[in-house]
């Protein structure tokens, strides 16, 4: 658990010689699946799949699905899916929205609302509009906002450890 919460700390305490390195995709990848590691999801003792979803960015799903797809999760295995629009979106624990597809945001939160759904996008303004996590650039960093209440509305509960490196909504 040390290592994780390091690398999420690396990752959101670098300035932008860290993500001259690695590609924003990757950055957006590997923070995306160590969120999951500090957040419990309403099933987390049931077994079956643990499915992120991504809509409209295809690196951050090919990373996603190369470096953790059918990986194990306690009594789950990971399982990566691509969405093309909102009406494509299925149930999943984590579903990343792409800037580019931020328009799209309401019409996709409104279908998750109450289904045990971490949200996360990366535009401004999102996390005040409902999203769980965004990413967000503060003084050439990549950071996160937390909207508490979305997370709570979701029956989500986040450790303390995310909420410290948080920008809380």
């Amino acid at each position: 658990m040390k290592k994780l919460l390091a690398l999420i700390a690396v990752a959101l305490t670098a300035g932008s010689a860290f993500a001259q390195e690695r590609p924003i995709h990757e950055v957006y990848s590997m923070m995306v699946f160590n969120f999951t590691k500090y957040v419990q999801w309403p099933d987390h003792t049931q077994p079956g799949e643990f499915v992120i979803g991504v809509i409209g960015n295809a690196d951050v799903f090919n990373t996603l699905n190369t470096w953790y797809g059918g990986k194990g999760r306690g009594t789950k295995k990971y399982v990566i899916k691509k969405f093309s629009s909102a009406e494509e979106v299925a149930d999943c624990h984590v579903l990343f929205i792409d800037r580019s597809k931020s328009g799209e945001f309401d019409d996709v939160n409104d279908k998750m609302k109450g289904k045990g759904t971490l949200v996360i996008t990366d535009k401004s303004g999102m996390a005040q509009k409902g999203s769980g996590i965004n990413f967000k650039t503060v003084d050439n960093k990549l950071r996160f906002e937390l909207n508490q209440k979305a997370l709570e509305a979701s029956n989500l509960k986040v450790s303390n450890s995310l909420t410290s490196m948080a920008i809380l909504i």
